[in-house]
């Protein structure tokens, strides 16, 4: 049996056939044909090698062909952010004083967390504030969205709420003992967990692995005692975050000394004055965490922020109406800044030249993750090539967007897309329907060596 790296290594010399009276043959086209028909991944796989400078598409299949982009739409939204923001753009998030009322005052920080939410009840406390005779919350900086993505399930952690109030990304941490007995719920931060007491969780005896439901003041979950069998943990979405992070506040700044009343949340934010105030980082770090981690929320938020748009729907149609001005409106049809929809669509050919132009001018390529295929892959020690590129994964679409450096220096842009559509839209929304871990971890294999040839 041939060994693969043979395989790819013969394929990848093979001549350019020429006429024997023609001049000497040009030198061999690495190109990754060969290696796709080889690995015979089910569905389609569309493809573009572009190399720097230029637009010339030097290795192209399907290049024109509408696929789904998961995750690596986030790059598409890291470089509309930037061009709309600019990479100092900070989010605050305040309290003030309007009378008798406290108010925590959410501006949209996308990675808020509970440590950044302790500090900030220090400062409160440290200013010598009077307990007041109200506590609310307000939250319409960004758009109130009860789910980010409603066709995924329910209780995935990657589909919370969105609003002006997002604390740990709106997500909370479950955690039980054997049996489902002593089920916690905590906001969970690296130097302080509270509590989450408007957040319930208990074992049930229904069907389904979670079900949710809410009666105004509080979250409710029941989890299938089936899966509670032995102890374990996972996070769970938010729906309700500014009660959530009101709770979580009110906790922190009881452990300073100041009793605050129970959380209320408000729509109209009243005029007051600035008692304490904490800055998110700037935008390039939160958009560089935002690619490493994939994280859904904050690309969603920032997408919004830099459309000031009233809806996921609308804000979509903006970054449209931004691509078309970069000369590649043809290339993207999206529905969100995630690529969690089902109905957003990409081109590899518009990507690649996204990435290759305007990419390049942002400095993306110093926010992508160096070599992501090793996380799922490990190391391939025998690797030549630089890669910096944001993976997609949704069930049975797999892709990799990037930026190729060889060793001679020559760069490329990349984008390839897989997607087994028939199996795609009838597993969609599922947590790992059958068969999905082979054919993801087959299509980022394929993906590995398309770019050993082009290495």
């Amino acid at each position: 049996m041939m060994h693969r790296r043979a395989l790819l290594a013969g394929l990848a010399a093979l001549p350019v056939v020429a006429p024997a009276w023609a001049r000497p043959p040009a030198k061999p086209a690495f190109t990754a044909g060969p290696v796709v028909a080889t690995a015979g991944l089910p569905g389609l796989v569309a493809y573009v090698r572009m190399d720097l400078p230029g637009d010339n598409l030097a290795d192209a299949a399907l290049a024109a062909a509408p696929m789904m982009p998961a995750s690596t739409l986030k790059a598409v939204t890291a470089l509309y952010a930037l061009a709309k923001l600019g990479r100092i753009r900070t989010f605050a998030t305040r309290i003030i004083r309007a009378g008798d009322m406290l108010v925590l005052v959410g501006g949209g920080d996308p990675v808020l967390s509970t440590d950044d939410l302790a500090r900030l009840a220090g400062d409160l406390a440290a200013a010598g504030q009077p307990a007041p005779a109200r506590f609310a919350v307000w939250g319409g900086a960004l758009p109130q969205i009860e789910e980010i993505a409603p066709p995924q399930a329910d209780h995935l952690a990657y589909n919370p709420a969105l609003s002006g109030m997002i604390l740990n990304f709106n997500r909370v941490h479950l955690g039980w003992r054997q049996g489902g007995s002593q089920m916690s719920l905590e906001a969970r931060g690296s130097a302080h967990s509270p509590r989450a007491y408007t957040i319930t969780a208990a074992p049930g005896d229904q069907a389904d692995l979670f079900s949710w439901q809410e009666d105004g003041t509080r979250e409710i979950w029941a989890v299938s005692r089936a899966a509670t069998a032995r102890p374990g943990s996972r996070w769970l979405p938010v729906r309700r975050p500014e009660l959530y992070a009101g709770d979580v506040f009110q906790t922190l700044c009881r452990a300073q000394g100041l009793v605050l009343p129970a959380p209320e949340v408000i729509d109209d934010l009243p005029p007051g004055e600035v008692v304490a105030s904490h800055s998110s980082p700037p935008l390039e770090e939160i958009l560089r965490g935002m690619l490493y981690f994939s994280t859904n929320l904050t690309a969603e938020a920032v997408g919004l922020h830099a459309s000031g748009a009233t809806d996921p729907a609308a804000s979509a149609r903006a970054m449209m109406a931004w691509l078309a001005e970069q000369g590649q409106g043809a290339d993207f049809t999206l529905a969100d800044h995630s690529g969690l929809s089902p109905d957003s669509r990409v081109t590899a050919q518009g990507m690649a030249r996204l990435l290759a132009g305007p990419g390049v001018a942002a400095g993306l390529p110093d926010l992508l993750k160096l070599n992501p295929l090793n996380e799922d892959l490990g190391r391939d020690p025998a690797q030549a090539a630089q890669i910096r590129a944001k993976t997609g994964t949704l069930n049975f679409v797999s892709n990799l967007a990037g930026y190729l450096q060889r060793p001679d220096g020559a760069q490329s842009a990349f984008a390839i897309l897989c997607t087994d559509a028939r199996r795609q839209a009838a597993t969609a929304g599922q947590e790992l329907p059958a068969g999905v871990l082979s054919w993801t971890r087959d299509a980022k294999r394929l993906q590995r060596d398309m770019l050993a040839i082009w290495s």
